[in-house]
C-alpha cells in the first residue's frame, strides 16, 4: 500500500508467542545516529513506556502499542505480548537503554519522549513495529525517524505479523469511545476555515488538520480527496462530551498530526 505523501508487548500463557530474533530485516530500520545517553530501566510499564531507575517515565516516539487492562476495560489484543517483547529487549541489553530525546522532550503528562536503542544501536520501536506489536504514529515535531519506522511497519503488514493478521480497522459508525483508532472511510467533503482544514467522512467522524500543521501537507492533494476512500489513524476525540456542540458538528473528531497518519489506498 502506498503512503499518501503529503510532505512540504518470550511465550505468553494462552497468547501469542513472539520470536526473539534480531537477525531479521528490522535490524536495518532506524540505526542509532551516534552517541546516546544511557539509563537503567526499572520497569516496563507497557509496550511503549518505560520507567527508569532515576524516576523518569519514557514514552517511546513513533509507536503506539495496544492498551493493557485498566479501569475495567479488558486488555486489547497483543497488549501483553508487546509489553513482554519490550521486557525481552531490555533484559537482552542487561537492563539498560540508550535514549535519543525528541525535538519535543516531554509530553503533556510529563513523560520523557525519546527513541530507545540497545548497546549495538538497534532501535526498539522499529523492532516492535516490524513484529506487528504496535502501530506507527507520527506527531510533529518528533518525526525524525518517521520514514524508517514506516518501513518497519510495512514489513509487518506485508507478512501479516501480529496485529496485522487481523487489523482493527473501523468505520466511523463503529466508533464507540475515544482513543487510538484505525479508520477506513470515504471522504465526502473538504473544508478550510480559521480552525484549520476539515476532512468530512461518510459517518459521524471528521478529520482535522490544525492551522499550524497545514504547512506539512499538500493542500491541493487534500482538496482532491472527496469521493476517495482513505485510511487514517490517531486519537479520536468524543465531541458529544462537550456541554454544547455546534450545529452540524460531528460526534467524533480525529486530529491529523502528520501526513503519515493519512493514506489513500491504490
Amino acid at each position: 500500500m502506498d503512503c499518501f505523501e503529503l510532505l512540504k508487548k518470550a511465550p505468553l500463557a494462552g497468547a501469542f508467542f513472539v520470536s526473539v530474533v534480531w537477525g531479521f530485516p528490522a535490524q536495518a530500520f532506524c540505526p542509532a545516529p551516534g552517541t546516546l545517553s544511557t539509563a537503567r530501566v526499572e520497569q516496563v510499564l507497557d509496550g511503549d513506556t518505560l520507567r527508569l531507575a532515576d524516576g523518569r517515565r519514557v514514552r517511546l516516539i513513533g509507536l503506539n502499542t495496544p492498551e493493557r487492562e485498566r479501569r475495567g476495560r479488558p486488555a486489547e489484543p497483543f497488549a501483553e505480548a508487546a509489553r513482554e517483547r519490550l521486557r525481552q529487549l531490555v533484559a537482552a541489553n542487561d537492563g539498560w537503554v540508550g535514549l535519543q530525546p525528541g525535538t519535543q522532550a516531554r509530553d503533556r503528562y510529563g513523560r520523557t519522549l525519546a527513541h530507545a536503542y540497545d548497546g549495538r544501536g538497534r532501535n526498539w520501536e522499529a523492532q516492535l513495529l516490524a513484529e506487528g506489536l504496535g502501530y506507527q504514529v507520527a506527531m510533529a515535531p518528533n518525526v525524525a525517524l518517521a520514514g524508517c519506522l514506516q518501513e518497519a511497519e510495512r514489513h509487518a503488514r506485508a507478512v501479516e505479523a501480529g496485529l496485522w493478521r487481523r487489523p482493527a480497522w473501523k468505520t466511523p459508525e463503529q466508533l464507540q469511545r475515544g482513543g487510538f483508532a484505525l479508520i477506513r472511510a470515504r471522504v465526502s467533503g473538504v473544508e478550510r476555515n480559521r480552525g484549520g482544514l476539515w476532512i468530512e467522512l461518510d459517518g459521524p467522524l471528521v478529520l482535522r488538520i490544525e492551522p499550524e500543521r497545514l504547512g506539512l501537507f499538500d493542500l491541493p492533494a487534500l482538496q482532491r480527496l472527496p469521493g476517495r476512500h482513505i485510511e487514517a489513524r490517531g486519537w479520536v476525540v468524543d465531541h458529544s462530551r462537550r456541554e454544547r456542540m455546534d450545529r452540524g458538528q460531528m460526534h467524533w473528531m480525529l486530529p491529523l498530526t502528520h501526513p503519515l497518519m493519512l493514506e489513500v489506498p491504490p
